[in-house]
């Protein structure tokens, strides 16, 4: 009996629905499993052989013929144990319902008793399932909480393969175990109540996280210990505006493939936040590995990813974000096989203007030689540097201005957040006719000039600037359009000069 069943085959954050070919043949011996299936695929049968003989049900004696196509996609993991096992069932005669196979997409892994696994990306399969047309999604009882997030299709959750056979068997009714159609409420994210610790002081600072928050600017934070740069880093992440539901979905896609599953968080609308030590290889920044699995670019998709003790990384490493940046996307590949993954991430980086940390501190000595410190300012390239539009000294304070700037932050916060929305929304209405735009720093300076007014005086102090220390045409873009992100934030429709001026003064402290 010839049978087919459903799966999917993850590519990058896509998923390709798999037809699942069982042909049970009434000679020879040898099954074979073709259409270019890795090894874990090819020990699929063992598996499903003693998950079979464990629970009562015949595993055919005679040869099997298995084929997952389309052939030219390669396939990979244990995912594919539960639609070839169910394929095998009903080839072979052991399931009724045979018809509803074909409105359902099952992936799961068989334990050799019968139960069934966790998998990776079950989202992804989810919502390629609803696009293909499928009635429901037979998935890991693990799994469903992630795969509910999508709407309009019926999410059956199945902790052993008997719950299946039973489902196919006229034994239970299929709608009595459909998850619900919308994941449970969650309390919304909101900055106000997440944002616990008071930045004290340090102005120049927090407007610079003002604007990158408005704009989606990248931002690098130079100072010494102490000073309070990785508490800004983390206060940036909240004065972001709160996902929305498909943004929520993007990102939680890349987390899902992952195979660690969703954070709750981003359920929430709380934009992740993504700070990987400086040991971490380049594959692990940008992605890779055998099975080219997203890295903490794409992991912090929609939200921040902080780089802190930046000159501590290795060159390599830090060279790979060059196009990440750029490009807001990444393309991997190996052996032939290419995965896309979005890495639209806002980048806030801290450094110490020295080794020891104390270059320039007003009460502690630095022990660093000229030349050390020269050395370790290089180690992060000028390219790289050009790509960070806002570049921000944070100073330590001393004993006056502690105590005068510790009750003046929370006043400020309501403020700022109410600002950094408005420039957003004026930012939607700007972009709204470009596919995937929503901030400034997205756009280039073609687009700001064609978009903005921008006042003649405004450009001559630009030009002088540029005169003065140099700046590249990829500097210039960026401060134009960082000074646009100002004038939102002031609610200007025109770029003034002090909007350029603003700007400017957020360069060259290296």
């Amino acid at each position: 009996m010839f049978v087919t069943t459903y799966g999917s085959a993850l590519i990058g954050i896509e998923a390709k629905k798999i037809h699942i070919e069982v042909n049970w043949l009434l000679t020879g011996k040898a099954s074979t499993l073709v259409g270019l299936p890795d090894s874990a695929i090819r020990e699929s049968l063992e598996r499903i052989e003693s998950a079979f003989k464990t629970n009562g049900y015949k595993f055919p004696r005679t040869k099997l013929v298995i084929n997952l196509a389309p052939a030219d996609i390669r396939k990979s993991g244990t995912a594919f144990d539960l639609p070839i096992a169910i394929g095998i069932l009903a080839a072979s005669g052991q399931l009724k319902k045979v018809e509803d196979l074909q409105k359902y997409l099952l992936m799961g892994e068989l334990a050799l008793d019968g139960s069934i696994r966790s998998i990776r990306g079950a989202l992804p399969i989810a919502l390629q399932a609803k696009k293909d047309g499928f009635t429901g999604v037979i998935l890991p009882a693990e799994n469903t909480a992630e795969a509910i997030l999508i709407r309009s299709i019926d999410i059956i959750g199945a902790s052993h393969l008997n719950e299946i056979v039973a489902l196919f068997s006229e034994q239970l009714e299929i709608k009595a175990i459909v998850k619900k159609d919308k994941p449970p409420e969650k309390e919304k994210f909101n900055a106000t109540t997440e944002i616990k610790e008071t930045v004290i002081g340090q102005e120049l600072a927090k407007r610079a996280l003002e604007i990158a928050a408005a704009g989606g600017h990248h931002l690098l934070l130079y100072g010494a210990p102490g000073a309070g740069k990785t508490m800004l880093a983390r206060r940036l992440s909240l004065l972001l505006p709160a996902l929305s539901y498909p943004e929520a979905i993007e990102t939680s896609l890349i987390h899902s493939v992952t195979g660690h599953g969703i954070h709750p968080q981003l359920l929430t609308g709380k934009r992740p936040f993504r700070d990987p030590h400086h040991s971490i290889s380049d594959a692990g920044l940008i992605g890779g590995g055998r099975n080219l699995q997203p890295g903490e670019i794409s992991l912090a998709h929609h939200g921040v990813l902080f780089l802190d003790e930046l000159p501590e990384f290795k060159r390599n490493v830090l060279e790979a974000l060059r196009q990440p940046l750029e490009e807001r996307c990444i393309v991997l590949a190996r052996a032939g096989h290419t995965c896309h993954y979005p890495c639209s991430f806002l980048l806030v980086a801290a450094m110490n203007p020295c080794p020891c940390g104390y270059h320039g501190h007003p009460t502690i000595p630095c022990s660093c030689t000229t030349g050390m410190i020269q050395r370790y300012k290089h180690r992060i390239s000028g390219p790289l540097l050009d790509r960070i539009d806002l570049h921000v000294e944070v100073k330590p304070l001393g004993a006056n201005e502690l105590i005068q700037t510790v009750n003046a932050d929370n006043n400020k916060l309501l403020s700022t957040l109410d600002k950094i929305k408005k420039a957003r929304e004026i930012q939607a209405i700007r972009w709204k006719t470009i596919p995937h735009f929503y901030c400034n720093a997205q756009a280039n300076g073609q687009l700001i000039h064609t978009t903005s007014k921008i006042e003649e005086e405004g450009l001559k102090i630009l030009e002088k600037a540029a005169i003065k220390f140099g700046y590249s045409a990829r500097v210039l873009d960026r401060l134009l359009k960082v000074a646009r992100t100002i004038a939102d934030l002031d609610q200007q429709a025109s770029i003034l000069p002090a909007h350029f001026a603003e700007a400017i003064q957020f360069r060259n402290i290296i």
